[in-house]
Parts: C-alpha cells; sequence; structure tokens
C-alpha cells in the first residue's frame, strides 16, 4: 500500500527553454512566443506601423534580441514586452511566456472603453448630404452621439 503525498513534493522542475540564436527578425519572433496568431499577422502589423522596438517603427525583418522592448499594437490595445529569450519555432504556451517580461500597463477602472456609435447612413442614390444634414450630423458628433 503506497500512500501518495504531493504535499511534501517538491513542484515539477519546468523545461528548460530551447536553445536559439542569439537574435531574429521581429516577425519571426512575435509569432513564436504567441502574441500573434500567424506569422503574417506579425508582419502586416510591422508593414503597418503597429510595432516597435526599443520604440522606433519596425519593419518585419527587424531584429529583436534578448533585453530589447517590444511595442505591439493589435486589436486596439498596445501590448509592452521586453524580450527575454529568442525563439524562431512556435513552442507551447508554458514555454512561450517565460520567454518575454509582459509590462502592459493595466487598464484603469476609472475610464471604461468608450462606445462608438455607427456614423449616420443615408439612403443609398440620395447624393451629397445638404448644408443642413452636414450641420446636423456634426451636432450629433458634437453630443457624443455619432
Amino acid at each position: 500500500m503506497t500512500e501518495d503525498r504531493r504535499d511534501d513534493a517538491a513542484p515539477a522542475p519546468r523545461p528548460p527553454l530551447p536553445q536559439g540564436p542569439p537574435s531574429t527578425r521581429v516577425d519571426k519572433w512575435l509569432w513564436a512566443v504567441r502574441l500573434v496568431k500567424t506569422r503574417a499577422d506579425a508582419a502586416q502589423a510591422c508593414r503597418g506601423g503597429h510595432v516597435r522596438v526599443n520604440d522606433k517603427p519596425a519593419k518585419p525583418a527587424a531584429s529583436v534580441s534578448p533585453g530589447d522592448e517590444v511595442r505591439l499594437r493589435l486589436h486596439g490595445t498596445t501590448r509592452i514586452v521586453d524580450v527575454g529569450h529568442i525563439l524562431e519555432k512556435r513552442v507551447g504556451a508554458p514555454i512561450a511566456v517565460r520567454c518575454y517580461t509582459d509590462r502592459t500597463p493595466a487598464p484603469s477602472p476609472s475610464a471604461p472603453p468608450q462606445a462608438f456609435a455607427a456614423p449616420p447612413r443615408r439612403d443609398r442614390g440620395a447624393g451629397r448630404p445638404t448644408k443642413r444634414d452636414r450641420r446636423r450630423m456634426e451636432r450629433l458628433r458634437q453630443d457624443g452621439l455619432g
């Protein structure tokens, strides 16, 4: 009869991080550490100006190495991470989160997310808005309704 004593057992050792090169492309690294779903999404974010490495705009082929700061604007939020380890191949989430330090500030509870209303629609074929219509639309925008 053996007893399973889990309370006295030491925590299981974490597997070592895979060996990586000293630096790699920023689009490949963002994909490997699972900050974006596909490498194409990472490259598109770089080309769109949504990725900065050490506070400089980064192209997809920009190099990242340990100690660099990467800012990624994706889906309306900005993630700020410090590179801790370089990966070139995509790994599981438990290993990926160990390769960077997330310094993204927490959203402030005093400023709830703004809800944006859709702009007023005109009927198809109604032509350009008149001066009166334009003034009404501007008044709605100023009141925060549009």
